[in-house]
């Protein structure tokens, strides 16, 4: 059986081993800075970019619906008083897309407004994604509605 200083001596030794390894890490404390720095603008961009199409989601979402508040306004409209059931439509459009900037808004209602006829409401609002102060995409958001006159 082996002495209890033997025992001893072999756990210090043991514990030397398993430090070596914790020696080394402290050398390289800089890595972990560096490798940030490196994916920083990385997620900085996914980050961004994620936000810009969230934005653009929104804007659309709102522009859909309120291009079908327009079709259902002008198909109950038909005999409405004081203005016409076209600009009625328009009216319920920039009303119901209210957090959108209305010089840019695009709204247009075609139809005869008789009885059975169909409404044709469409409506355009620009978008532009950019990162960073580049534009990445551009277009128009475009949408329409169709509905039967009441």
């Amino acid at each position: 059986m082996a002495a209890p200083r033997d025992l001893l001596a072999g756990c210090k030794a043991e514990r030397n081993e398993e430090r070596k390894p914790m020696k080394r890490l402290h050398n390289e404390r800089g890595q972990t800075m560096v490798e940030f720095a490196i994916v920083l603008p990385i997620l900085c961009l996914l980050l961004f970019g994620a936000i810009q199409f969230g934005i653009l989601f929104n804007n659309y979402v709102t522009l859909t619906d309120a291009v079908r508040a327009g079709a259902r306004k002008a198909a109950v409209s038909r005999q409405i008083t004081g203005t016409t059931p076209r600009q009625a439509c328009i009216d319920q459009i920039r009303a119901s897309a209210s957090d959108l900037d209305q010089s840019k808004l695009q709204p247009d209602c075609v139809s005869d407004f008789q009885p059975t006829s169909t409404v044709t409401v469409t409506a355009t609002y620009p978008y532009s994604i950019s990162l960073l102060g580049l534009v990445v995409a551009s277009g128009n958001l475009k949408s329409t509605t169709q509905e039967r006159v009441e």
